[in-house]
């Protein structure tokens, strides 16, 4: 049964992926990759806040496999991350895939971290 919660969360994430995608654009008219980095930084968001939610509140197994696993694993992608940095490597925008790569992680950490604490 709890495969069951995973599968049904993460086809709603990874749909809520898409639509950030479909509605920014992949690259919006640059090299950088908008909808990734939006969907990674958000994605890191949510899990912080998420996560606090989870220990406040004592949410059940099952919640936390269908939000947390399911949603937020279907949403965030960061092999899209690893491919898109190869593919401007591989394409010579050096900066650009190293920017892209520092502001992914840095900002995610920090937004996990604030969104966790915003929670408690």
């Amino acid at each position: 049964m709890n495969t069951l919660y995973v599968f049904l969360g993460g086809g709603i994430g990874a749909t809520l992926r898409y639509l950030v995608q479909f509605l920014i654009g992949k690259h919006n008219g640059t090299d950088f990759p908008f909808s990734t980095f939006i969907t990674n930084v958000l994605g890191c968001f949510l899990i912080g806040v998420l996560a606090a939610l989870v220990i406040k509140y004592k949410w059940n197994e099952q919640m936390v496999l269908f939000i947390i696993t399911g949603v937020l694993g279907g949403y965030t992608t960061f092999s899209s991350f690893a491919l898109e940095f190869v593919n401007l490597i591989k394409n010579n925008q050096l900066l650009t895939a190293f920017i892209y790569m520092g502001l992914s992680n840095i900002l995610g950490l920090v937004l996990c971290g604030f969104g966790f604490y915003l929670s408690k």
